[in-house]
């Protein structure tokens, strides 16, 4: 990533990878023995024909519909059932600043947030909608609108291994901001409130930089590169360079929403599994070097474990370990609402959270005068539960022959290598989500997600130079790539990839780099038919 000495401050980003390829390797799933479905001939991937992606937990009749990602298991008992309807419920509850003495419930918004529900980075339950800049508009400021939102942090080498001693390769936060850019805040929540009012740390705005891809057929293809401009640092209003986010050693990094189906059956692979697909030093000369996240568990820390560390799974850069603390700490984090996972506010112990208790009077310590966080339990588990129980959408257009011959293709040119296409669920009685029992329905699923769940090296092009515990800034979680094909039926505005500038999955193909080059490049030289071939297998999943 660039950044470039302007106040104020301005720096594009690059992108992470959606369909990672790399060179040829097999499925070395440690659960391989469950016999695949059957295919199209016996030399075709064990993939082609699967339209249950997720076995039971498949939802078979959500074709081409704009609720496709937000099914409930169809798996689930009645009980559960209601309770990921409650989930839902949950999951749209727009937060308000308190006091709310009509409804307490939904007090606690802020004081600084980057949305006030959940919906409003994860429409629909997929993707946010692209902000671009009308014909008028040079820039955007980001608002109520965006799904996106800044990571930053001081750059501080690398961390090997997670431990006690260097705080479990947690980032270090830029002074007085922490470790997330909050761009909104209620009315007072800055002390230049009355020329500033909801304001947040500092005011973000959108642009882009375009280029122009040629295929060696001639065809080309117009692409965009978001760039962030940032001014009104709540540190330094007036002089934006002597703010602490104008400092050359703070890293900057966007992160779009993610859709939130199939989490569970995630989070339920086997561990083994994942790490059989490690390959940290390419021992096979393959190409390929995943690399497992090993992360801070606020869960196993929360229990009293004097080493808190998991694999990670989640996040654009495989930063949580589970659905319980990735949606725990958004609601913490990007609305502001304090829980019993997170009971302390993103900003608590900074001048501007302690100006904003001086000037206001409120104790701000949860939802009542004993401290209790803003979220209830109650309402925390219901979410939580939403999000590892909503239904992964069934394929379509299986039998179609330019499908068929794109799936082909997607296996020929090795996108299979960092996109693993199947897995099998634990099926055990002791299998834990986010250190509570897990529904019987993500037990034992076979699955197809198109992810191997580590990290990659996706190139300079795509690295925005920033740690995130173990990944480095040239690291990228593989994403999954199943209900990919209905991310524009659910949000025709939705764009793909961490900072949402690819508007379609060939853009997306040709921002990869790193381990994936070959296997772009190769992309690039089919012929516009063979393109589109692999497109329409993509829009199948």
């Amino acid at each position: 990533m660039n950044v470039k000495a302007i106040k104020p401050i301005l720096f594009a980003f690059t992108a992470l990878s959606l369909v990672a390829c790399g060179s040829k390797t097999s499925d070395k799933s440690a659960t391989e023995t469950t016999t695949p479905p059957p295919t199209s001939s016996e030399t075709d991937p064990n993939y082609i024909d699967v339209v249950a992606l997720a076995g039971d937990a498949t939802a078979l009749d959500t074709n081409n519909s704009g609720h496709g990602f937000s099914t409930p298991m169809p798996n689930l008992s009645d009980s559960e059932r209601d309770i990921h309807l409650t989930g839902d419920a949950n999951f749209e509850t727009s937060f308000t600043t308190a006091p709310n003495d009509a409804h307490p419930e939904l007090d606690g918004l802020g004081p600084v947030f980057n949305n006030n529900n959940c919906n409003a980075c994860h429409q629909r339950d997929g993707r946010p909608s692209t902000i671009v800049p009308t014909a008028e508009q040079q820039t955007v400021k980001l608002a109520n609108d965006a799904g996106i939102f800044l990571r930053v942090s001081l750059a501080d080498g690398v961390c090997e291994m997670p431990s006690s001693v260097n705080d479990f390769c947690q980032v270090t936060g830029v002074e007085g901001f922490g470790d997330q850019l909050f761009h909104r805040g209620i009315l007072q929540a800055r002390e230049d409130w009355q020329t500033h009012n909801f304001g947040g740390q500092a005011d973000v705005y959108l642009s882009y930089d375009y280029t122009e891809f040629s295929y060696p057929d001639g065809s080309t293809v117009t692409l965009k590169k978001p760039v962030f401009i940032i001014d009104n640092a709540w540190d330094s209003p007036e002089n934006f360079s002597l703010s602490a986010l104008a400092n050359e050693d703070v890293r900057f990094s966007a992160r779009n929403g993610m859709p939130v189906f199939g989490l569970g059956l995630l989070e339920a692979i086997e561990e083994q599994d994942i790490l059989a697909l490690e390959d940290v030093d390419d021992a096979d000369n393959d190409g390929i070097s995943g690399k497992a996240n090993w992360v801070f568990d606020a869960v196993k820390a929360q229990a009293g474990d004097e080493n808190p560390v998991s694999l990670g799974r989640f996040g654009w850069k495989a930063s949580t370990p589970s659905v319980r603390q990735q949606s725990l700490g958004a609601l913490r984090g990007d609305m502001g609402v304090t829980n019993s996972l997170f009971p302390e506010e993103s900003i608590a112990n900074t001048l501007m959270h302690e100006s904003y208790l001086s000037r206001t009077n409120y104790q701000d310590i949860g939802s009542d005068d004993q401290g209790l966080p803003e979220a209830s339990d109650e309402f925390a588990d219901t979410v939580v539960f939403y999000a590892e129980t909503l239904a992964v959408p069934a394929r379509r257009n299986v039998a179609d022959e330019d499908v068929k011959a794109g799936a082909r293709l997607f296996d020929d040119l090795n996108c299979t290598g960092c996109h693993t296409p199947r897995f099998v669920t634990a099926n055990g009685a002791a299998l834990l989500l986010g250190g509570v029992a897990a529904p019987a329905a993500v037990k034992g699923q076979e699955i197809w997600p198109f992810t191997d769940m580590l990290l990659h090296d996706m190139g300079e092009g795509l690295a925005d130079n920033r740690r995130d515990f173990m990944a480095t800034g040239r690291e990228w979680k593989t994403r999954p790539l199943w209900g990919i094909g209905l991310t524009k039926t659910v949000n025709p505005a939705a764009g793909f990839l961490h900072d949402g500038r690819a508007a379609t999955l060939e853009e997306a193909i040709l921002w990869h780099g790193g381990e994936a080059e070959k296997s772009k490049r190769e992309f690039t030289e089919l012929s516009s038919e063979k393109r589109a071939h692999l497109i329409s297998f993509l829009q199948s999943l």
